[in-house]
């Protein structure tokens, strides 16, 4: 298999996802409230085994996954999407106790996670954040006690309590914003400065259970139907216990994250545009117009074509980007913001042209392009704007000059 064909069985899954989309998870979708988690949608999710591909199989994968469910079923792929987010700092930089506590009810549907990066002053700057993880006075951010010795904390999740050998503990307090599935998520995945003036090289992830004290949420009156939310941090206490991968190196877990799903919001923006072709293929080959059919006229047809030429395009992108996660290319990086880039640029441009070639019907309230109309804006700015895509791009180009 390369990154420009898929194999038969591939294509077949694909396939059989966007039936299960339409069969099984529309339904479920449709009971959903707007601004709410659909708990009941996740757990299907978990009960069809999806949720637990997340952790199992590859970049392209991912993305097959995602754009076969966005053609049939929004909610769906982005339910999917945001447990994968949320749980991947875990899957992949957790201790063996964070991944036993955790990952069995993401993949099962019953606990719901989130990934908590932004804030109200730092979403495309993420390096800027200002959420404070402050050592409490037994202890120094390097997760040593001043007397050198080693450190030990309370099981995730126990209530914090004194430590005689001054194990590493943190008061988290300021706020995050736009975080998705808050604040009802059951645990998040969260950025903290642990090392003031230090930019990317001083924060750290934490994994913070909903139930801490000082933790709390409301949620955001958004475009998008799936819930996002404000979080607030008022001392909320965290242990070394609680730390995904290293002290000052939670950067570094957050850019592996969005390295691996840049490309597969790049894969849901594909569904969504597929979706709006479609949608516009069978529109205009049944619409009469001007003693015709619409897609007579060659300027619809041009504008077809050109659909059609960008989703391709951006799908190859998707492609080629994830394939070169899963074969670890260190070009990983730019590839990434290019798929996603690319992607979410296309599914605005074919979706607003699906809108404009089937006039005022696609703007009535269930329609399926009014629906795809409002889901298509935001991924164009969560997981880095494209003008930081651009901005990654632009820099990755460079370094690669001066290294030949």
């Amino acid at each position: 298999m390369t990154a420009f064909s898929l194999e038969p069985a591939q294509l077949a899954w694909c396939a059989e996802l966007r039936t299960l989309a339409a069969e099984r998870l529309r339904p479920l979708a449709d009971k959903g409230e707007p601004g709410r988690v659909n708990r009941a949608l996740v757990a299907e999710l978990g009960g069809l085994g999806l949720l637990g591909r997340l952790f199992t199989s590859g970049a392209l994968d991912l993305c097959l996954m995602r754009e076969s469910l966005a053609y049939a079923c929004t909610e769906a792929e982005t339910a999917l999407a945001l447990q994968g987010l949320g749980a991947h700092p875990v899957h992949a930089y957790g201790t063996p106790a964070q991944r036993t506590r955790w990952l069995p009810g993401v993949t099962d549907g019953t606990a719901i996670a989130a990934f908590a990066l932004s804030e109200p002053g730092a979403g495309s700057d993420a390096a800027a954040l200002e959420l404070r993880a402050e050592a409490e006075a037994d202890a120094s951010p390097g997760g040593r006690t001043a007397a050198g010795t080693a450190l030990t904390a309370p099981a995730a999740g126990a209530p914090l309590t004194a430590a005689p050998d001054g194990a590493a503990r943190w008061r988290l307090t300021g706020e995050k914003c736009w975080i998705s599935n808050a604040p009802e998520a059951d645990f998040y995945t969260v950025f903290a400065r642990t090392t003031p003036g230090a930019g990317a090289r001083g924060v750290t992830a934490f994994l913070v259970p909903a139930d801490r004290p000082g933790l709390t949420g409301r949620g955001l009156d958004m475009l998008s139907p799936h819930p996002i939310g404000a979080l607030g941090f008022d001392a909320v206490p965290v242990t070394a216990d609680d730390v995904l991968g290293e002290v000052d190196r939670g950067f570094r877990v957050a850019m592996g994250t969005l390295n691996l799903f840049r490309p597969s919001v790049g894969a849901f923006a594909v569904g969504m545009a597929q979706a709006a072709l479609d949608a516009t293929l069978a529109h205009t080959a049944g619409r009469d117009a001007f003693g015709g059919k619409l897609k007579d006229l060659q300027t619809v047809a041009h504008q077809v074509a050109e659909m059609a030429l960008r989703t391709e395009a951006a799908r190859l992108m998707v492609h080629a980007a994830a394939s070169a996660y899963d074969a670890d290319d260190p070009d990983v990086p730019r590839r990434s913001a290019m798929a996603k880039l690319l992607a979410t640029e296309t599914a605005q441009y074919v979706v607003d042209m699906a809108v404009q070639l089937h006039g005022a019907r696609a703007l009535q309230r269930g329609h399926l392009l009014e629906h795809l109309y409002r889901e298509v804006r935001a991924p164009r700015v969560y997981e880095g704007a494209s003008e930081v895509q651009r901005g990654i791009i632009a820099k990755e180009s460079y370094a690669r000059q001066e290294a030949r």
